[in-house]
């Protein structure tokens, strides 16, 4: 488990990736897991700076960059883990 800002955890077994949202590709899958109910939005009304992508198509969108969470999640894995 990863912390992601504000009190919110993910579970890294189900984290399939951590993007930007600032291509136009994640903005198009963000908006359309936002309309099929499938984004978590855990940025406490902030800026997303990042969207973890989950295992089972879920959307989680973050205010931490993903280099934070990233790092977080090598060193939750003993830092294994390659970039």
């Amino acid at each position: 488990m990863i912390h992601i800002g504000f009190g919110n955890i993910v579970n890294t077994d189900k984290l399939v990736a951590i993007v930007s949202p600032d291509s136009a590709p994640v903005r198009r899958m963000v908006q359309n897991a936002k309309e099929t109910g499938a984004a978590v939005d855990a940025t406490q009304g902030r800026k997303t700076k990042s969207v973890l992508i989950m295992d089972n198509t879920q959307l989680i969108l973050s205010a931490l960059l993903p280099e934070t969470i990233a790092s977080r999640a090598q060193a939750e894995n003993g830092g294994s883990d390659e970039a």
